[in-house]
């Protein structure tokens, strides 16, 4: 990867790229770091109250602590992310989007739009959740008496907070769109990696912090820590090999003579990828699960301590066995949902016999779309479980290793932050990057040769 980028830098007009890349990431964390008027969180930030909940942590980690201190960015990049996913469903299930898939290069950029106009939808939806958040939780600047505003003052305040929330939305949308444009492409993608990345020295400072206790006194957790580290080195290798590993279909076409020439008999392959979902089903997942903690969020203050939901509302503690159940089958039940969208084997069967293609032992038509299912459904199932292994582990680990911890000192707890799904975010965007820089040196080269 490193010789990748030393190279790139080498091209004139690769290095124009990746230097205005490094400027929209400049302005993006300038911005992460940049408060909205009459906002007054604090230094500790949203997540240290203990009335956060998962999906306020999910954020945090998302956005790079921009979620968590109440900036420009609060939002960050997740309304778009939501709203992309919104029409990768509604284009199959409204018969207008799938025909402006089908017309190209036009009709995606028609999607493109109405997908701008669904974010800053989105945005400005989520800028007033989070709006009312703050200030239920105390977190807005108050008057003399010490209370939140009322009357023209309150409504003033709400517009500036929720416009700079949605506005910083739109602009971090068109920062991803001028990556694409201009700089080495993959835009909203580099911004999403760019906040979990600024949140890793936060999360190494928090690891090797200072604890008290008779074994770690005065000093950081010295035994788990390398293993954490050589853990995390390991499991980034097994999602490189996972991200990589793919089923081949083999597929034989038929020779064709077209005037003199003969065209075909060759042997190829279909290439399905193991993890074909890529990170997806977790987000989707870890969506869903945080709904209740949200909603507890709001409603705990009104909850008695006997109160049925207060059991209800511990079962989506990350912490609890439960959690972690139905976090898998949901993991399970996305990935098929998500392959669902992506491969229709009967689509497929029929580009295959259309272009004089079969499968080796397999008749065209009906049994070949029963086979590519078939392989479709297992590969899903093997895709999911491996990815539902690095979802699940940072839970498990932390789970074990607070109960050693807590034999040698009452109280000690590790928690790893940074989760399954950031990892393999990080690990999907170099690699995805480091993709396009070769592609894009490998046309420059050819262009020499050419010359």
């Amino acid at each position: 990867m490193l010789q990748t980028i030393v190279n790139a830098w080498k091209i004139p007009d690769l290095r124009k790229k990746l230097l205005f890349t490094a400027l929209i990431v400049f302005i993006f964390r300038l911005g992460s770091a940049i408060p909205v008027p009459f906002t007054d969180i604090g230094e500790s930030g949203i997540i240290a109250d203990p009335n956060a909940g998962n999906f306020m942590n999910y954020l945090s980690l998302m956005t790079g602590d921009a979620f968590n201190y109440g900036t420009i960015f609060a939002m960050s990049i997740t309304p778009y992310i939501n709203s992309s996913i919104i029409m990768q469903l509604l284009a199959v299930a409204i018969p207008a989007l799938e025909r402006l898939q089908n017309e190209g290069e036009e009709g995606r950029k028609k999607i493109a739009s109405i997908t701008r106009f669904v974010t800053i939808a989105l945005g400005l939806l989520q800028s007033t959740a989070y709006f009312f958040y703050l200030r239920s939780q105390g977190y807005l600047v108050k008057s003399a008496a010490g209370a939140n505003y009322t009357g023209f003052f309150a409504v003033f305040q709400a517009i500036v907070i929720i416009a700079c929330f949605t506005a910083g939305t739109a602009l971090i949308m068109w920062l991803g769109e001028q990556i694409n444009d201009k700089g080495i492409g993959n835009g909203i993608s580099i911004i999403l990696f760019a906040g979990i990345v600024s949140r890793i020295p936060t999360l190494v400072a928090t690891l090797f912090g200072p604890r008290v206790g008779y074994f770690f006194k005065g000093g950081p957790y010295y035994v788990l820590s390398p293993v954490v580290a050589v853990l995390l080195i390991l499991m980034i290798a097994y999602i490189v090999w996972m991200d990589n590993a793919e089923r081949r279909v083999p597929v034989q076409y038929a020779k064709r003579v077209v005037g003199r020439k003969m065209y075909g008999g060759q042997s190829t392959h279909i290439p399905i990828k193991v993890n074909m979902s890529g990170v997806m089903p977790i987000i989707f997942a870890s969506s869903i699960l945080s709904l209740p903690p949200t909603v507890e969020m709001f409603v705990s203050s009104k909850l008695s301590e006997d109160s049925p939901w207060n059991t209800f509302f511990s079962i989506f503690k990350s912490t609890h066995w439960v959690y972690g159940i139905i976090y898998f089958v949901l993991i399970i039940a996305f990935a098929y949902f998500y392959a669902s969208i992506q491969y229709n084997p009967i689509e497929m069967s029929k580009n295959i016999r259309d272009n004089g293609g079969s499968i080796p032992g397999i008749r065209p038509g009906e049994p070949t779309s029963r086979y590519i299912g078939k392989i479709i459904s297992r590969i899903t199932l093997i895709g999911a479980l491996l990815l539902s292994v690095v979802a699940l582990f940072p839970i498990v680990f932390s789970q074990v290793s607070t109960f050693f911890l807590g034999k040698w000192q009452e109280g000690a707890t590790m928690n790893i932050s940074l989760g399954g799904t950031s990892i393999i975010i990080l690990v999907g965007v170099a690699l995805e990057t480091v993709k396009q820089l070769e592609s894009q040196m490998m046309m420059r080269h050819y262009k020499g040769f050419l010359d």
